[in-house]
């Protein structure tokens, strides 16, 4: 006999209930959003499982991993597709939400979603955590700016390595303003240097990526160094499978 469950996770708990597969339910328990509590229910010898299904969230890449890892069907079901199945239950629990998941992968009315593996989440964390930080350094130079120009003093074109020297040089003989921005100072300074931490580490899984390097090859991705190696910038332009290179100033 085949069995179906459908879990309903929250961040606290999580309601399972498992049927048959004639659509009678055979257990209903409430255990902990943890994988070791989960898979102390699934892995009864007694139930022989064609389809566990768990709504999209944020912990369902975390426990799909470690049910996919203990070989059981689960599958992840798109949220708004569920929302709407589930939305005809006279009483909206998480029980009753248990029992709809689990009719629902009786039935086949689901639609699967694809759940990135660990090491992509990992990724995007480390491009999410880097560009938060970016967003914040920049964040902070524009309010310097905003707020000097308002005393007369002008922060000009300057790079990012003299951009604090620079301040400094303009509130030197107001010690009163000079107070009010050492403490954007000192944030910017430690901003830029977990900017470059995490950079570092970008870099070094790009190097070893075999995708990253392939992406390189593309006409108009060029690295830092292939930029620096040619004496003039160039466009290039690639059509219908023919690469022209096109300097600045031929094109009228």
């Amino acid at each position: 006999m085949d069995h179906f469950a459908g879990l309903d996770v929250s961040v606290k708990d999580t309601s399972v209930c498992i049927v048959d597969d004639a659509g009678r339910i055979i257990r209903e328990v409430k255990v902990a959003s943890e994988p070791d509590a989960l898979l102390a229910v699934l892995t009864n010898r007694i139930y022989h499982f064609k389809r566990i299904g768990l709504e999209a969230g944020p912990l369902s890449q975390w426990l799909f991993s470690a049910l996919a890892e203990a070989e059981l069907p689960v599958i992840c079901v798109e949220t708004r597709h569920m929302r709407a199945v589930l939305k005809a239950q006279i009483n909206k629990t998480d029980r009753n939400d248990a029992r709809g998941i689990a009719q629902m992968m009786r039935v086949g009315l689901y639609r699967p979603v694809h759940v990135k593996t660990l090491r992509s989440q990992k990724l995007r964390m480390l491009l999410t955590h880097r560009k938060l930080l970016q967003s914040k350094a920049i964040a902070v130079d524009n309010d310097l700016r905003g707020t000097l120009r308002n005393f007369g003093l002008k922060v000009g074109m300057v790079g990012t390595a003299k951009f604090e020297a620079r301040i400094r040089e303009l509130v030197e003989n107001l010690p009163d303003l000079a107070v009010l921005v050492e403490p954007l100072l000192v944030v910017r300074r430690v901003l830029r240097e977990q900017i470059g931490i995490l950079h570092r580490r970008l870099l070094a899984i790009v190097r070893d990526d075999e995708v990253c390097r392939r992406l390189m090859t593309v006409p108009g991705v060029l690295s830092d160094h292939s930029r620096r190696a040619r004496p003039l910038p160039q466009i290039q332009v690639c059509w219908s499978g023919v690469r022209t290179d096109v300097r600045p100033g031929s094109i009228r």
